[in-house]
Formats: structure tokens, C-alpha cells, sequence
């Protein structure tokens, strides 16, 4: 089984999070910690498609803030602990998460609040794919937290970033958005080789990372979530290599608390930030697909593979405090490849 025995390694978190954390806070690119790569052309894990169902499904979403379930402030944990129940019940193929796992890694027990909330992913031996968030590397000690981070997933030890080929049709990029992703650098010369390398087999290329490319720009907030050049030179390139890929490109970040949908330049932008974390406003501009008002939306994203489309479904979950609660399929869409 090629990737299952890593994939429950990953999973299994909890037998590893004793000494583990995060911490929550800066916006600036963490290029103080040094920052170690995969190397390895190609992907980096891959599973094998006798491991896969004809029909994948996958799960995206972001921003949980696992912590004490007391904090009510920070996050909603009737709300995550909901969201957590319902993947789950999904089955899924695996689950990409763009960060902001924990509230504050720098805390063992919020690692250890994650475990423990998420047993059952590991009861069902779920492929769990995250990606760094601000909340997982914002501490004052940097290297620390990154070690925490490690400890957590150790089979991502010495990496900040990854790829996995899920199958032949598939192929999940997990990037780093707290390192720097602006032309010449580590992270964006790797982002160039593993789409320069793509097989042709591949329908889809699914990019999670923490800040999004593509937004809502919003005029009337506390804290300023807009894209930032760093995330826009991921942009911009993919803007550029859509022209000639055989392969579409699906992102999906989080950090906005929210739910927002994009096309730009035939790459499908989304922001899924409903994860439980405490939710955000978002004002609404044209260009995004999405246009309803609900709040708060906590939410997730199924995507379904059959044949070359792609059926995506964000399902929002209407009340956390509803003893029974109703899952409400929110917005629909469908994406063809190439």
C-alpha cells in the first residue's frame, strides 16, 4: 500500500502531540526559520490508484483553531466538533487543510485538542493533508514552533511544503504562505518544477495554502486579510501557466473566516475559512461567484471526481447550536478539465 502507512502516520497526530504546539499572531513571511524543502522531483507521496475508488472525493477546508473547548471566543467549537462528525462521515478519498489547524501551537494542548477531536479521521485511517497557517508558525520562537509543527506531522519532517499524487488524475500541492513565495525563491522554483513535471494523466492540480491569492478586497476591517504580493506572485504565475498546462488548477485558501468563490484566467480560486474559527465578515465585490449573505458560514468543501469533472459542493452548517443540526448544500458548481 503505497501511501496508506504514511498517510495514517500523519493522521495519527494524537500519538504524537504530547509535545507539540503553535502559536497565533504575525502576518509577515516567516523566512526567519530556516526553511526546509522537499527536494525530491516528482511527488512527494503518492498514492496508487488501486488504492482509490473509480470515484475520488475530496474534502477541503480550513481554519479550525483546535483549542480548549471553554475558548468561545477564538473558535466555535460546536461548530468544529460538527464539522469534524460530518467529514468523517463523508469517507473521504483525503482531506486538504489550508491552515490554521491549531489557535496556538505554542500550546501542546491545542495539538492535543486536535487529537482528540479528530479521532475519528483516524479511526478511518482518512488521508489528512495540511498546509501551514499563520496560527502554526507565529510564535516568537520560530524554530520551536516549527519543531512542534514536525512533531505533529512527523512524516512532513524537513519540509514546509509538498505534493502528493493521489492517483493518476489528481495531484494536491500543499504550499507554504507563511515562507516566501515571490519569483527566484525556494518555494517558487519548486512550484515551477512540480507543474513543469506534471504527467499528462493529470486532470486537476488541487493548491492549498493558508492566505489567499484571490479575495474579496475588503475596505472596512480590523485586521487587513487582503492578498499580499506574496501570495499574489502565486497569482500571477498560475495565471500564466494556465495558458498552457494540460492541467486545471484548483486553490483553496482560508484565513478569512468565510466563504468566497473565484474564476480568474481559468484558475478556480476559493476561500474556505469556515472550520470553526471565529467567523468574519466579508463584503462582497462582483467578481466573486458567491454572493449570498449567510453568517456565520462554516462550512466545507466537497469536491467529487467522475471521469474529467469535477462537482464541487459547499455544504454549510445552517446552526452549531441546533441539537439536530441541518447541513444546507449552499453553492454548487462544476469544473471540467482540459
Amino acid at each position: 500500500m503505497i501511501l496508506k502507512s504514511v498517510v495514517v502516520t500523519l493522521a495519527a497526530v494524537g500519538l504524537s502531540v504530547a509535545s507539540s504546539a503553535v502559536a497565533q499572531g504575525t502576518a509577515a513571511v516567516a523566512a526567519t526559520v530556516a526553511p526546509p524543502v522537499s527536494t525530491k522531483r516528482g511527488p512527494t507521496f503518492t498514492v496508487a490508484d488501486k488504492d482509490l475508488p473509480k470515484t475520488l472525493t475530496l474534502i477541503e477546508y480550513g481554519d479550525m483553531r483546535f483549542t480548549d473547548p471553554a475558548n468561545i471566543v477564538d473558535a466555535n467549537p460546536s461548530a468544529r466538533k460538527l464539522l469534524v462528525a460530518k467529514i468523517a462521515s463523508e469517507h473521504p478519498d483525503a482531506v486538504q487543510m489550508s491552515g490554521d489547524v491549531p489557535l496556538a501551537g505554542s500550546k501542546p494542548a491545542d495539538y492535543a485538542e486536535y487529537a482528540l477531536e479528530t479521532k475519528v479521521w483516524r479511526d478511518q485511517n482518512l488521508r489528512i493533508y495540511p498546509a501551514m497557517g499563520n496560527h502554526e508558525l507565529a510564535g516568537k520562537d520560530k524554530a520551536g514552533d516549527l519543531e512542534n509543527w514536525w512533531k505533529a506531522f512527523p512524516t512532513l519532517r524537513g519540509m514546509r511544503w509538498y505534493s502528493v499524487a493521489l492517483g493518476k488524475r489528481v495531484y494536491l500541492l500543499n504550499v507554504d504562505s507563511e515562507s516566501d513565495m515571490l519569483p527566484g525563491t525556494d518555494q517558487y522554483k519548486w512550484i515551477q518544477d512540480q507543474i513543469s513535471q506534471l504527467p499528462q494523466s493529470v486532470y486537476f492540480v488541487m493548491i492549498a495554502l493558508h492566505r489567499p491569492p484571490v479575495a474579496d478586497i475588503q475596505t472596512h476591517i480590523e485586521i487587513d486579510h487582503n492578498p499580499r504580493p506574496n501570495e499574489i506572485a502565486l497569482r500571477d504565475y498560475l495565471s500564466s501557466v494556465s495558458k498552457t498546462s494540460h492541467a486545471k488548477f484548483v486553490v483553496v485558501a482560508g484565513h478569512i473566516h468565510n466563504y468566497e468563490r473565484f474564476l480568474q484566467d481559468d484558475v478556480n480560486y476559493f476561500v474556505s475559512g469556515g472550520g470553526g474559527a471565529k467567523p468574519y465578515y466579508v463584503e462582497r465585490t462582483p467578481g466573486d461567484l458567491y454572493q449570498r449573505e449567510d453568517f456565520p458560514n462554516f462550512h466545507y468543501i466537497k469536491f467529487t471526481l467522475d471521469g474529467k469533472g469535477l462537482t464541487g459542493t459547499m455544504y454549510r452548517l445552517a446552526d452549531p447550536t441546533d441539537e439536530h443540526p441541518t447541513w444546507q448544500a449552499r453553492d454548487t458548481f462544476k469544473i471540467t478539465a482540459k
